[in-house]
Order: C-alpha cells, then structure tokens, then sequence
C-alpha cells in the first residue's frame, strides 16, 4: 500500500474518534455544572474540558480568559478554526476519506459522508434548539456507525489495519483526556475526596463512555476511584480502558509486521507501553498521581505515533 493511502487511512480514524471525544467532554463539563457550587469556588467544569482537549490557548485567543459555556461549546464543537472541534474533525476525516475513496468500502464512505453533510445542517441550526446531550448523541451515533460499518465489511487487509491504528492510538488518548478532567475539576476542599460531589464527577466519567452497566458488572454496585481508574486504564474487559486500546495497537502493528515480513521500531514502542500497562495497578497509579500517568502515557502515545509514521507513513509502506 502507498504510505499516502496508509497515512490518510490512518487519519480518518483518529479524526472520527478525536470527535467523539469532545463530544464526551462537553456532557463531562454540562452534567459536573449541574452540581451547585455549595463549597466555596474551587469549580473550573468548563476550564477542565479545555484543558484536558488540549486547547486553552486557542480558545483564549479567540474567545478571552474566560471559560463561558456557550463559548466552550462552540469552540469544541462546531468551530472550523479551531481544527480539533467536532466540525473540523469530521470535515478533515471526510476530505481524507474522498482521496482514498477507492480503499474504503460504499458503507463506510456513506457513513462518513453522512456525519459530514448532516453536521452541516446541524451547524445552521438555531443554538438554543441544541442541547449538549442532543450534540453528543449525534455525534457518538455516527461514529458508532463508521465504526460498525469499518468493522462490518472493510477487508482485513493493510488498509484495515491502518484504520484500526488510527482508532486504538486515539481512543487510548480519549480515555486519558476523559480521565483527567477529574484533576482538572477541582474539588472545593481535599477534605471532600470520597464525598458525593467527589464521586459525582466521577460517575459523570463513566456515563460519558456509557460505561455505567459495564462497570457495575464488573465491580458491583460499590463506586470508588480506584475501581473506576482500574476499569478504564488496566482493565481488559473494559472496550475503552487504556490497556484494551493499547492491546488493539499491538495487534495490529503485529499484522502489519507479518504482513510485510519485519518488525519495526513502532512494534517494539507498542509493546513496550503494552508491558507496562500489565503490570500496573490503581494503587501504584494514585501512588505516583493520576495527572503524572496520564500526562506521562500521553507522551508514549505521540511517541508512538510518531514512530509509527516514521515506519509506515513516510514512504515505507509497500
């Protein structure tokens, strides 16, 4: 395969998880609001998804210092200068989709030209019509059918393989920037950990990945941080833990390697990451800090998608 053709198959994924993922930290932001402010203005829900999307700075710029919930929407969600809004990320993944429209089978090429088109209609209409949970369900509707249709009918080539890249790499930084809101939204006292407000917002993480049944079978009825940090950074049960999506990368930057009869310095980083996760716990997690590991997993992750352009998408590709 082209390394162009791997590169563009690559970025449709992570363009259409990365999506889902402001989407998801938006409903984070708009149900931890909800809560009344009873313990004296420590509460930063709207700052939180900004910092966690990697984009303060942008949205300073345009909008000013001030984190105004309209302006957090629109700045996550339907601005086109800001490249990593929902609007952008779906225009972007489409423009690579039409390129490489002879690799992609007709579902999934419907499938992303749909989201594209009904996102634009989306974006006309009137702002006070749309709620935060009507913009979620939009968009987790139609990725969930991307990715039905992706799974569905692509043949398991290299090219579906690329794609699956794309979609583990990112969806193992949407758990991480899901995850790290909580250090974002600070708590009004420390005394306050373990409290309802504090368990609150961490319910609010589970229902943003709808993870709430599948946490509860898995662990009962009894919430606490540790569990719910357990279920979706070190638990393989869990589709969307840390582990699960680092699991997916190795799997397919091993086919590849059998594929093209060699094994790159992509598979080794992969694996490596892959190792580590395995042999951590909650406890060692908490010990060392929730905002240190995820900030340090995210740092493997662009280490690894850099290594995985340098091996596959700069011309190595066959």
């Amino acid at each position: 395969m082209l390394s162009r053709t791997a590169e563009n198959l690559f970025w449709i994924a992570r363009y259409i998880e990365r999506a889902d993922t402001h989407a998801r930290l938006l409903e984070v932001a708009a149900r931890n609001a909800l809560l009344p402010d009873t313990g004296g203005g420590n509460r930063n829900e709207w700052d939180s998804v900004l910092a966690a999307s990697g984009s303060y700075a942008a949205y300073r710029e345009k909008y000013g210092p001030d984190a105004v919930p309209r302006n957090v929407e629109t700045h996550l969600f339907f601005d086109r200068d800001n490249p990593s809004s929902v609007a952008s990320c779906v225009h972007t993944a489409r423009e690579n989709a039409r390129i490489v429209r002879t690799a992609l089978t007709t579902q999934v090429w419907e499938a992303i030209n749909s989201f594209h088109a009904e996102m634009q209609e989306l974006a006309r209409q009137e702002r006070s019509t749309l709620s935060i949970s009507d913009m979620r369900d939009f968009t987790t509707g139609h990725v969930s059918k991307i990715r039905g249709a992706t799974i569905g009918g692509q043949l398991r080539n290299d090219g579906y393989d690329f794609l699956n890249l794309g979609h583990y790499l990112e969806r193992a930084a949407s758990t991480a920037r899901i995850l790290d809101v909580k250090y974002y939204v600070l708590l009004p006292h420390v005394s306050m950990v373990g409290s309802g407000l504090d368990n609150y917002q961490w319910r609010t993480i589970l229902q943003a990945m709808n993870s709430q049944r599948a946490f509860a079978w898995v662990y009962g009825g009894d919430l606490t941080a540790r569990k719910i940090v357990d279920f979706l950074a070190l638990n393989r049960q869990s589709p969307r833990s840390l582990i699960s999506a680092t699991d997916g990368v190795v799997e397919h930057l091993e086919r590849l390697a059998r594929r093209y009869g060699r094994s790159t310095s992509a598979t080794s980083r992969g694996r490596q990451i892959q190792a580590e996760l395995s042999e951590l716990t909650a406890e060692d997690i908490f010990d060392d800090g929730l905002h240190e590991f995820l900030t340090a997993f995210l740092g493997d992750l662009a280490d690894l998608s850099a290594e995985i352009t340098t091996s596959y998408l700069n011309g190595e590709a066959r």
